[in-house]
């Protein structure tokens, strides 16, 4: 049987039982050499992952213990646990006495759930019983996040995983979550006469019919891609093993001479940026009079296991910059990078300013982490216990399917994508809404197994970049070698790439450094077209010998503009983008777009 060729540049290191083994990439040994007992390692960690919704228990168990045995070992804490307890019944109790006697002093002494939790806003909820039902549950949620934080002696990451469990255990058994205890369905029941039950259980059956066929979840919705999704005119001028790359049709008789790139995340396809005529920042930048190309990554199969991320850099963003440059006759460009993508583009302008090549006129990064210390809840399902199960399904897959990356992104807001999903849909018996964000965020796509295992291990797990130790053809590459000018995007509820995160290019960049902070998440911040209410931005420049200003304090002194961010994307963009020139004529034209790559299921 064929063995896996050695990744090139790897370090080896030689074990009496595994042969050869490399050392930067554990799970990426030829597997023919090793003992019965490394597989079934593999073999038992990937059906445990397939049993727990691929998270490890191991990893969760640990960090119990952790918690069990130090808060046993903290009489403090105990005692105060035990008086918040007995403050908080009593609280209760007093709210419950106010409100049977109508006392509007209750209002005052309730607690006020957190501004995104939308589950008891309805006016019903004011109504006893079910007020002092919401008041109870919103007191316990209080106490278990003081019983989960603040333990001394626990480590941080285990104090955060036990919060995180502990809010979606509550958060399952939240009374919003059932018939009886929810004003809002027992009106809608009473209401409908119980028609809102039928439909409801209607649409649990559809949904577990799909599971069953394994159906995708696109197909489902009335928004396709190529009929009202990424429409956009273009042709695909390149194709390789790993992208096509898209070119889109100017609609100005003159263009700027820098073309635009965007580097897009491979974990969901491209079209995020080029959603419907009405918010695509593709024909936006167009309709400015730029020529814009995009990277349209392929959807991973088992037989492309090997690509590694430096595969990703060289056909990815080095293969595009390439024939972006060769299809206009520009000498540079101004690279977009979105989310992983700008992880990617970071690393690949890193190793171009080690080697001196001054194709880049400009790096912007849309929602993007080059610094994944304490990078958000994310990092609550990266620890080397969880990483070595997802390396185990991966190896016996060939790569983590979308089902089981898009489990872990929900859990990160399960009000929103979880609980709130099946109150609509199977207890108010609605159908559930669509979009084109929403039919996009439905459109992910696999992650092949050597490339996301690297990301992992050397980006989320070691924070190799941040710390100059992360190699590409055996020497370190350096954020703080790159010196073209660098646009940063962040958004302030997102959940992905937290912003505070994000906002550490000025901690790890020796360049102009252009900050913009947006209202909205990781997708709905960045899908900000012009018009849009609600809209609102903050945004300064740093300069390399500026002194470093905390996250915290810059968003406090930074002045607030409302409306959308794109415009004033826009000027930055336009300043690095040289003279008006008649648009290039298209070289080489493979077929039109979106291509063939965007279209797989």
């Amino acid at each position: 049987m064929e063995k896996l060729a050695a990744p090139a540049g790897v370090e080896r290191m030689a074990s009496p039982w595994l042969g050869t083994m490399h050392r930067d990439f554990p799970f990426y040994s030829e597997p023919y050499n090793q003992p019965p007992a490394a597989n079934l390692d593999r073999i038992l960690k990937s059906w445990i992952g397939k049993l727990t919704a691929n998270v490890s228990p191991m990893s969760i168990w640990m960090a119990y213990v952790d918690w069990l045995l130090h808060v046993q070992y903290s009489p403090s804490k105990q005692q105060e646990l035990l008086t918040e307890a007995v403050r908080k019944l009593w609280r209760w109790g007093e709210y419950e006495l106010e409100v049977a006697q109508d006392d509007p002093h209750a209002e005052k002494t309730s607690v006020t759930p957190l501004p995104q939790d939308k589950r008891f806003t309805d006016p019903a909820w004011r109504r006893w019983p079910f007020n002092v039902i919401s008041q109870g549950f919103l007191m316990s949620q209080q106490w278990w996040h003081r019983a989960t934080t603040d333990v001394s002696g626990m480590t941080l990451h285990h104090e955060e995983i036990i919060n995180f469990m502990a809010r979606q255990i509550l958060d399952m058994y939240s009374p919003s979550n059932f018939l009886l205890t929810n004003p809002v369905v027992l009106n809608e029941t009473l209401q409908s006469g119980g028609r809102n039950l039928v439909a409801g259980l209607q649409n649990a059956i559809k949904d577990f019919e799909h599971t069953l066929n394994d159906a995708h979840p696109q197909d489902r919705s009335e928004f396709k891609v190529g009929r009202n999704l990424a429409i956009t005119p273009g042709k695909v001028v390149f194709r390789n093993r790993l992208i096509e790359l898209i070119r889109y049709t100017p609609t100005t008789e003159t263009v700027h001479e820098t073309p635009v790139l965007f580097v897009p995340a491979w974990i969901m396809k491209y079209y995020i940026l080029d959603l419907s005529p009405k918010n695509s920042l593709v024909k936006y930048l167009l309709d400015q009079g730029y020529t814009v190309f995009m990277i349209s990554w392929k959807n991973p199969l088992a037989s492309d296991r090997d690509l590694s991320l430096e595969d990703y850099r060289k056909l990815g963003v080095m293969d595009a910059i390439r024939v972006a440059l060769e299809e206009t006759g520009a000498p540079h460009v101004n690279a977009v990078g979105y989310c992983l993508g700008g992880t990617l583009l970071s690393i690949a302008a890193a190793c171009m300013a080690r080697h001196n090549d001054r194709r880049l006129s400009s790096m912007t990064l849309f929602a993007s982490q080059v610094d994944f210390k304490d990078p958000g809840e994310l990092s609550l399902f990266i620890d080397e216990s969880q990483i070595t199960l997802l390396e185990a399904i991966m190896w016996d897959q060939g790569y983590l399917d979308t089902k089981q990356m898009a489990g872990a992104f929900q859990l990160l807001r399960s009000n929103d994508l979880i609980w709130s999903r099946r109150l609509n849909q199977y207890l108010l018996g609605r159908a559930e809404p669509q979009n084109d964000l929403m039919a996009w965020n439905v459109d992910a796509t696999r992650m092949p197994f050597r490339m996301h295992s690297e990301y992992l291990r050397k980006l989320f797990l070691d924070n190799e970049l941040a710390e100059g130790s992360y190699c590409i053809d055996d020497q370190p590459v350096a954020l703080t070698d790159i010196r073209v000018p660098i646009f940063s995007v962040g958004t302030v509820t997102d959940h992905v790439a937290p912003w505070r995160s994000t906002f550490k290019i000025h901690l790890v960049a020796d360049t102009e450094v252009t900050y913009l902070l947006t209202t909205g998440g990781h997708n709905a911040g960045v899908v900000s077209p012009p018009g849009q209410p609600r809209r609102s931005y903050q945004v300064a420049t740093t300069q390399h010998h500026d002194p470093y200003v905390d996250p915290d304090i810059w968003q406090a002194r930074t002045p607030r503009h409302e409306g959308s961010w794109w415009p004033e994307w826009e000027r930055w963009l336009r300043r690095r983008s040289g003279k008006h020139i008649a648009p290039p004529p298209f070289g080489n034209i493979l077929y039109d777009a979106p291509g063939k790559y965007v279209l797989q299921p």
